[in-house]
């Protein structure tokens, strides 16, 4: 399939960064990436064939949204998640009529997992009916290990539930492991979304092919729930993986350019349009 062939598709997961000299970042942070601008942004989507972005706040901005907040309105083909704690200065009451459609939280396994400025689970649950009257879904960064013990909660949170990078599998555990089990329990509530971005997840495997089972693993599940993202501008991953063979590598992994469709296109319209 043909990405120019699907109005209204989208890459649902990039961040910015900069220009510096208007953005700075966060004096309290856990990495310091490089320049990543809107332009720069723009000029990838046209590159992919897709016509819409999401943007997802970074924990290195801490609780400065305003880079955010300025690209959705110069852009409105993009949409965003932000990142919030109780007593942030946000109003979470005007942020979808900005463009936001989410808020991202971190709940990871191992020490030293979630990074500076990230918002915690504990958040998650404190904000979660101020999320569902603002009419924002919770995005989660997590992992499989971590799932397990918290799938429950998930279920009864009182917003959908978007869970970043293919939640963290381990292509070492394999499909049968318990916490991509979990993972694809939560998927067939329909409670629960994915994003589909399985590089990151593929980094130390010599054939990044051991991922075509995932992803299929989770169309078989739900593919209602499903939505691709670029995860642009690949922090921290050298050398940095081209986005367009990510987004050919989820296509062949798809299967038929009805699932291509239903995931880039009519997903992703519902769930940040």
């Amino acid at each position: 399939m043909n990405t120019a062939d699907a109005p209204g598709s989208w890459d649902c997961h990039a961040h910015l960064f900069g220009p510096y000299e208007r953005f700075p970042l966060a004096a309290e942070r856990s990495y310091t990436p490089p320049e990543a601008i809107e332009p720069q942004y723009a000029a990838l989507l046209r590159r992919l064939g897709l016509s819409n972005g999401v943007l997802v706040h970074p924990s290195a901005y801490g609780d400065d949204h305003s880079l955010l907040l300025h690209a959705l309105a110069v852009r409105p083909a993009l949409r965003g998640v932000v990142v919030v704690r109780p007593g942030s200065p946000l109003d979470l009451a005007d942020l979808r009529a900005q463009g936001v459609r989410g808020a991202r939280f971190s709940h990871r396994s191992g020490a030293g997992g979630n990074f500076a400025g990230s918002a915690s689970l504990a958040d998650l649950h404190a904000l979660a009916p101020r999320l569902a009257d603002a009419g924002l879904h919770a995005e989660l960064w997590t992992d499989c290990r971590a799932l397990v013990e918290i799938a429950a909660q998930l279920r009864v949170v009182p917003v959908p539930v978007v869970i970043d990078h293919m939640g963290g599998f381990d292509p070492k555990a394999g499909v049968d492991d318990s916490g991509f089990r979990t993972l694809l329990g939560l998927l067939e509530t329909g409670k629960v979304w994915v994003k589909l971005c399985a590089y990151r997840n593929l980094l130390n495997e010599s054939d990044w092919e051991v991922g075509r089972e995932f992803q299929q693993k989770m169309i078989a599940a739900n593919p209602e729930r499903l939505v691709w993202g670029s995860d642009w501008p690949h922090l921290r991953v050298t050398p940095a993986p081209d986005p367009v063979q990510l987004l050919d590598m989820f296509m062949e992994w798809a299967g038929s350019d009805a699932v291509v469709r239903q995931v880039l296109s009519t997903n992703a319209e519902s769930l940040y349009r």
